[in-house]
């Protein structure tokens, strides 16, 4: 711990002074921004801390876009389980404006990207939706999150993200060999 410190200051890679928020286990900072509102925007290998310490998992992120010295982030929920598969929410989006962004905009880019295994859209009754398989910071495998579009009939969504979590499950053996 005494060592990661140091090596952290050295490199830049340390906590901000204001950040309340607590690191897990084998979590560490990858870049860090003053946001002009107050506080910082944390970046770790675990997620994303917003102002205020709490922190979103790359893999809850439904969108980060940049421009303009700032960040619009669109955070995901947990709406409802179908099977193995998780129904998605989308939260209104949120702007970030930095005193200066350095790294964390790429940063963001990049460890969000990562998270995403595969996606796949399919159109159903009253819209469509989005299947996307992605990695959870800190876990072995994978989570499949449907992201219905506003109107899509949720009985259809459930109906199809069970199907499909089940032949992921039933494929899963042959992937791993």
């Amino acid at each position: 711990m005494i060592l990661r410190r140091f090596v952290n200051r050295l490199t830049g890679r340390r906590t901000p002074d204001d950040f309340d928020g607590t690191l897990e286990d084998g979590e560490y900072v990858i870049a860090s921004a003053e946001v002009k509102s107050g506080g910082h925007m944390v970046a770790t290998s675990r997620g994303l801390w917003l102002p205020g310490s709490r922190r979103v998992g790359w893999h809850m992120i439904s969108k980060a876009t940049w421009g303009g010295g700032t960040l619009v982030l669109i955070e995901a929920v947990e709406a409802a389980k179908a099977g193995d598969a998780v129904v998605l929410a989308d939260q209104p989006p949120v702007r970030f404006v930095f005193v200066q962004s350095g790294k964390l905009p790429d940063i963001v880019h990049a460890r969000v990207t990562k998270s995403i295994v595969s996606r796949h859209r399919q159109e159903l009754p009253g819209g469509g939706a989005w299947f996307v398989q992605r990695r959870v910071p800190g876990q072995d495998g994978v989570v499949l999150q449907v992201r219905p579009d506003k109107g899509t009939d949720e009985a259809a969504v459930r109906r199809v993200a069970e199907e499909v979590a089940a032949k992921l499950r039933l494929m899963k053996p042959d992937l791993e060999q």
